[in-house]
């Protein structure tokens, strides 16, 4: 699904804790899916493309990604704060949630917090315990940390033709093949100019390994059924976090692999994922 399509269905909402921005398709059980920092619910597209005809599909875009407005507090917790003010907006009582990347971690706080609102889990490559930030990833917070990234991330959005070479394109199997339209989906709401340049970079610095503190105490006591959805060539989160999340969590039931994903797999590789999904939801 093209990125326009996709974003022909984002609207917005009032929450608790303010608004935020999600792209709605289908109809049928809820399943809420959560992307991580760079990217956006666009993230999702081509998975949902395939689930929309059993399941309500909701993409979120958290703060200060996508169509959704920074807030004052750019922490995981925060932000998982944002997917349970969303959830209760729209009135969803029992959800999917479905994670990757840093959402992969933001899901795992609102996991632990509400898991009754949880029909169930599913994470593919994301940030654990222990592993937030990754040691990749590391001299990107600290360059947020000390002012550098917000006028690299106005260069980036100004011109995304360079995007595969870039940070961002690590996170794809093959980069070169993203269609264009996905860079400035990404780019612009986090670097279109220096004040969402700053903001972006305010949350990058604000990760810190405090925030995911005591998660896996939480995971320990989840029965929610959980699946793994893991590509295999990533650098960021390798498949022993998966195992370590299959091994922590009482719900869990497999690892599904996906042999060379990267972090970025389900945008390249949506069919394999809406296989597992709908076998693991049973629709």
């Amino acid at each position: 699904m093209d990125v326009s399509t996709f974003t022909s269905h984002r609207q917005t909402i009032a929450t608790a804790s303010g608004e935020i921005a999600y792209t709605e398709w289908g109809t049928g059980p809820a399943a809420v899916f959560v992307h991580g920092v760079g990217t956006s619910g666009v993230l999702w597209r081509n998975a949902i493309e395939r689930l929309c005809d059993t399941t309500r599909c909701i993409a979120v875009d958290l703060p200060a990604h996508g169509g959704s407005p920074a807030r004052e507090d750019p922490s995981a917790r925060a932000m998982a704060g944002a997917v349970i003010d969303l959830c209760a907006a729209l009135g969803l009582e029992q959800v999917d949630l479905v994670g990757n990347d840093t959402g992969g971690a933001v899901a795992q706080i609102v996991a632990i917090q509400r898991p009754g609102a949880l029909r169930s889990f599913a994470l593919t490559n994301c940030d654990t315990e222990g592993n937030f930030p990754p040691e990749s990833f590391a001299s990107t917070v600290q360059a947020a940390q000390q002012g550098q990234l917000a006028p690299l991330l106005t260069v980036l959005a100004a011109t995304p033709a360079a995007a595969p070479q870039s940070p961002l394109g690590v996170g794809y199997e093959h980069p070169e093949q993203v269609p264009a339209d996905v860079w400035p989906a990404y780019l612009d709401p986090i670097g279109g100019d220096l004040e969402r340049a700053r903001q972006f970079e305010r949350m990058i610095a604000a990760i810190d390994p405090e925030q995911m503190k005591g998660v896996n105490d939480g995971l320990r006591d989840l029965q929610v059924p959980t699946l793994l959805v893991w590509g295999t060539a990533d650098e960021f989160f390798t498949l022993a976090e998966a195992r370590h999340l299959r091994d922590l969590i009482p719900g869990a039931r497999e690892v599904a692999e996906i042999p060379g994903g990267k972090l970025f797999f389900p945008e390249e590789h949506p069919d394999e994922l809406a296989a597992h999904l709908r076998r693991h939801w049973a629709r």
